[in-house]
């Protein structure tokens, strides 16, 4: 061994022994993110490591009451304070605080699992998410067609059903600072097709209605993507040199345009990627059944020859 490998050996084991017995873990990061962006705008997001989807809520406030958008993929107060961070935001007039309306841009799992933390609590409604509920709440009397709003207040919120990811999914719009919340419609990351025509006819009609109003930001549901435009492993955990999370209008009025070339399966071109799961899986089944029925003729093929080999004197 050479002198050099001797001396690192020492040092390495002279350093293990000099290191404490238990090194203190890292910390882990908070559950819940909280990020003002103004006075009566918060932005709120579950950690990766809390769950993979790390989906964004919106909270907004009004003179009356405030909104929440969305409840994301935990339950469990113990493991995600949503409720408790929420109402801690709400002002309070004596021992009341102000009411809170909970809705979803859609109904999928990662974006209402939370909701069991509103119910029963004083001052709060939450507008369940299936279509049937949204419809009555909202006044759709001809669903996906028509313009609801929300007054909280000194602070109107439109809300345009924009189905084709989910049958109920819905974007809202804030008059008062140009945000839109556009859920798992539009996000940096991949654009999810349930309903390729109704997906279509929605995006038109949020790019018709966008297009003569000021949008401050496009803000999403979930960051897939880095800041080269790559997409993260599904379900992972780490998203290293993450992009920042809001679009811009430019983005929604090309919406249209992304969907009407998409080709029913996966098509990733000027920065979207759109795709369809429920075919891209069924495409890969039948690939795979078309795979074991060759393997299957090839082996009866195989037992069939071995077998007329046996066969001859």
């Amino acid at each position: 061994m050479r002198a050099p490998m001797r001396l690192f050996l020492a040092s390495l084991c002279l350093l293990t022994l000099l290191a404490p017995a238990h090194a203190a873990p890292l910390a882990a990061p908070p559950p819940l993110h909280v990020q003002p962006w103004d006075g009566r705008t918060w932005i709120l997001r579950e950690d990766l490591q809390a769950t993979w989807e790390a989906p964004f809520l919106y909270l907004l406030v009004g003179r009356r009451r405030a909104l929440l958008i969305d409840t994301g993929d935990v339950a469990d107060p113990a493991r995600m304070p949503l409720a408790a961070e929420v109402l801690a935001r709400l002002p309070k007039d004596g021992p009341a605080r102000l009411p809170l309306l909970v809705v979803h841009t859609h109904g999928h799992l990662d974006h209402r699992a939370g909701d069991a933390q509103f119910h029963g609590l004083p001052g709060v409604e939450v507008v369940p998410s299936d279509l049937a509920h949204v419809r009555r709440f909202f006044g759709f009397a001809a669903w996906p067609d028509g313009l609801a709003q929300v007054d909280l207040g000194d602070r109107i919120v439109d809300v345009l059903p924009a189905p084709g990811h989910h049958p109920a999914e819905l974007v809202f719009y804030d008059r008062a600072t140009g945000l839109l919340f556009s859920g798992d419609f539009l996000l940096p990351g991949r654009i999810l097709v349930d309903d390729l025509a109704a997906y279509q006819a929605s995006a038109a009609r949020v790019a018709a209605f966008a297009k003569d109003r000021p949008i401050t930001a496009v803000l999403g549901g979930h960051i897939e993507m880095d800041r080269t435009g790559a997409l993260f492993p599904w379900a992972s955990t780490v998203h290293p040199e993450e992009r920042p999370l809001p679009l811009g209008k430019a983005e929604l009025l090309a919406l249209p345009a992304a969907l009407q070339r998409f080709n029913g399966f996966y098509t990733a071109r000027d920065g979207f990627v759109v795709e369809n799961p429920i075919r891209n899986l069924a495409a890969g089944a039948g690939a795979l059944l078309l795979a074991l029925g060759l393997l299957g003729i090839l082996v009866v093929r195989t037992i069939r020859r071995w077998r007329r080999r046996r066969s001859r004197p």
